[in-house]
Order: structure tokens, then C-alpha cells, then sequence
């Protein structure tokens, strides 16, 4: 039987949501700090510009990298344990069939019903119920690695770019106050739409991102100005 209407849930978003808003918020606190930190050591407009660039392009691979090879550990795991789950189900097929309905029993069936849903789940998709059912893998939370990898470097040269703009638009004399203001804002902005898009609280989720990039960025921006100081 079809489904009456289709439900829509947020644990489909999980994966790409997670890599995305890391990337846009790593990209905005590490770049616009990196700013700060440069700006508040007397850098030269030029320096700014090059620094907030490379800034940019090594952390979007950074991040790229890092997600692949993260996301693409869990995916070998994950095909490790369904091959292991493969032979086990050819060497005792039984053994694999009781210890489903045990798995159904623990979650409140009864003895009886939950040997028959076994036999049924086993007879349809013996290894998709058993990687569901036993491992806890799915097609929603399933590790892709290149789409890990891709959401990360686009969203962090997305993120990377809001605070290079403001330092390329901003006059001289005010760069430090508007950069530090607006990336506030940006990651603010971030924190809501990503606890929008979880079904969190926006108003948690802007002061949670924004209180931390705050800190990143009055660090680097104090350690900036204390090497500026130092070499002049």
C-alpha cells in the first residue's frame, strides 16, 4: 500500500546541514579573525587583501580535505561491517534471523510477532534489515564523502568571503570595528537559519555560534596588536 501523503523530516538534512554550517561558520571566524589579527598589526591594505585570499583558498581545501577523508573513513567502516554482515548471514542464516527477532523483541514486540516481522524483513532484504536494524546504518545517514567534502569547501569560501568583501569595502580608518561587528552579525545570522533548518531555537543558536567566533576573533585581534606593537 501506498502512503496516504508524504512526510518531510529534518533528519534528512543532517548530513549535508552539519558539513555546510561548519564550513560558512569556520570560513567567517577564521578568516575574518585572520583579518582582525592582520589589520590590528598595521598591515598594509595589499597584505590585508592577500592574506584574506589565501586565507580563503586554504581553508576551503582544508575543509574539503578533512571532511573527505573523515566522511570516508565512516564510509569504509560502515562497508566493513556490512560485509562481515554478508558472511554472517551465509554461514548461519538461522542464527542472523533469531538474533533480529531478539532485536525486535528488546524494542517491545512480542516474542511471536517479532519472529514473524524477522522472517518477513529476512525473506525481502535479509542485509538491509540486519544494517537498519542491528548496525544502525541508512540511506539518510549514510557517509558521502564527495558531498561531505564539496558542501564544506563551498560553504567555507562562501563564508571566507563575507568578511574579505567588508575588508576590500570598509574605509581605512574604521576596518577593525565594522570587520568585527559584521562578522558578528554574519555568524549570528548563520547560527539562527541553521537552528531554523534543525528545528532548534534560533535565538540558542545565534548566541551559541556567535559567543565562540567573538572569542576567536578578540584572541586573534589581541595577539595581532600585541605583535604590531612589538615590532614597531
Amino acid at each position: 500500500m501506498r502512503p496516504k501523503h508524504r512526510e518531510h523530516h529534518r533528519t534528512a538534512r543532517i548530513a549535508w546541514l552539519r558539513a555546510a554550517v561548519l564550513g560558512a561558520n569556520d570560513g567567517i571566524v577564521s578568516t575574518g579573525s585572520l583579518l582582525l589579527g592582520v589589520a590590528a598589526a598595521h598591515a598594509a591594505p595589499e597584505t590585508l587583501l592577500a592574506t584574506g585570499i589565501a586565507g580563503l583558498v586554504a581553508g576551503a581545501m582544508s575543509m574539503a580535505a578533512g571532511e573527505y577523508v573523515s566522511v570516508h573513513s565512516q564510509a569504509d567502516s560502515e562497508a566493513a561491517e556490512l560485509e562481515q554482515e554478508r558472511r554472517e548471514l551465509a554461514a548461519d542464516r538461522g542464527g542472523e534471523d533469531r538474533e533480529l527477532a531478539a532485536i525486535y523483541v528488546g524494542r517491545g514486540l512480542a516474542p511471536d510477532l517479532a519472529k514473524q516481522v524477522a522472517e518477513q524483513l529476512m525473506a525481502h532484504d535479509a542485509l538491509g534489515a540486519h544494517a537498519r536494524d542491528e548496525l544502525g546504518i541508512t540511506d539518510t545517514f549514510s557517509a558521502r564523502p564527495i558531498q561531505a567534502a564539496l558542501a564544506s569547501a563551498a560553504s567555507f569560501a562562501v563564508g571566507a568571503a563575507l568578511p574579505l568583501l567588508v575588508t576590500v569595502l570598509a574605509p581605512g580608518a574604521y576596518l577593525i570595528p565594522v570587520l568585527a561587528g559584521t562578522s558578528l552579525v554574519f555568524l549570528a545570522v548563520l547560527g539562527a537559519l541553521a537552528a531554523r533548518a534543525g528545528g532548534a531555537g534560533m535565538a540558542i543558536g545565534a548566541l551559541r555560534v556567535t559567543f565562540w567566533g567573538a572569542l576567536a576573533m578578540a584572541v586573534t585581534a589581541g595577539v595581532g596588536a600585541l605583535w604590531g606593537t612589538t615590532v614597531a
